[in-house]
């Protein structure tokens, strides 16, 4: 007996759950396709399934988002920047040539040699250095001239094309176009060959940190320049390739970044959702439309 009641309970009770149910369904027998009805239904899942692979795809990839604050990035460096510098000189001897680097924090260093080499070019009438080397994270300079060299050429030739200078880690990121080798491909061949060159460089300290967060530092550059005769003391023309270098303050840092899963969920249902909410909206009107034109050729509408 009181299971039989028990019964009667839970069955009342489910009935009058049915109130709560705002997915009321409709019988088939009195809905009524149409033509148009099944075009816009058609129509409306292709733009979903459009609109459905694009956010996928946006999903998918990754973006990149950049930033700009006060601060070294690099507190492990230990004050120093590696450089990376590749320059040719097609009219001036090996032997004549060399690096030179000095800051204001009282390097001087004249002839620097390690990590460099130096290839010679057109049968030994021309050179071409390249050199790896660290700086102090002060202004100051390194320049390629024949200042190192056991005796002075009388006329020496500093026309040259630069291949590459760049500072710390090679960056590789499709997304990310910097001016980390700014002076790649700086012709000055057709220059006056007894000219001092003078690139002044900003030098802004780059982080690009990756999706698992790991951290590469490199930096980025600005040049500008500019072509000079210099004399000595004795009158002499010695003339050199000067690279001068700052520091910028600001700090630009490239972060990788996807799309969160709820921010996707959220999309694809309001795709699905508006879609066919105004898919529905434009058929009930032209079914509207079409059921009061019919009433008014059958001479029915009062």
């Amino acid at each position: 007996m009181k299971c039989i009641e028990m019964f009667h309970l839970f069955y009342g009770w489910c009935f009058s759950s049915f109130r709560f149910d705002i997915y009321r369904k409709v019988p088939k027998d009195l809905t009524q396709p149409t033509y148009t009805g099944a075009i816009i239904s058609v129509c409306c899942c292709l733009f979903i399934l459009f609109l459905f692979l694009s956010e996928l795809t946006g999903f998918i990839a990754t973006e990149i988002v950049n930033e700009l604050y006060v601060d070294d990035p690099d507190k492990d460096s230990g004050g120093k920047i590696e450089v990376n510098l590749n320059i040719s000189l097609p009219n001036l001897h090996c032997e004549l040539v060399g690096l030179d680097i000095q800051d204001e924090m009282g390097r001087h260093e004249v002839g620097h040699i390690d990590n460099s080499m130096k290839i010679p070019l057109n049968n030994g009438d021309g050179c071409r250095f390249e050199g790896h080397f660290s700086i102090n994270k002060v202004p100051g300079n390194f320049h390629v001239s024949t200042h190192s060299a056991t005796a002075q050429p009388q006329n020496p030739d500093m026309t040259h094309v630069i291949h590459k200078l760049s500072f710390g880690d090679k960056l590789q990121v499709h997304n990310v176009h910097g001016a980390f080798n700014a002076l790649e491909g700086a012709d000055k061949l057709s220059s006056n060959p007894l000219a001092s060159h003078d690139y002044i460089l900003k030098i802004v300290p780059t982080v690009y940190e990756d999706m698992s967060g790991k951290q590469r530092y490199s930096y980025q550059y600005t040049v500008a320049n500019k072509e000079y005769v210099a004399y000595s003391h004795t009158g002499r023309i010695i003339p050199a390739i000067w690279f001068r270098y700052d520091l910028s303050p600001i700090t630009v840092k490239y972060t990788e970044r996807r799309q969160p899963l709820y921010r996707f969920i959220t999309s694809i249902c309001a795709i699905i959702g508006g879609t066919f909410t105004v898919a529905g909206i434009l058929d009930s009107c032209i079914f509207t439309a079409s059921e009061a034109w019919k009433k008014i050729q059958l001479g029915k509408m009062q």
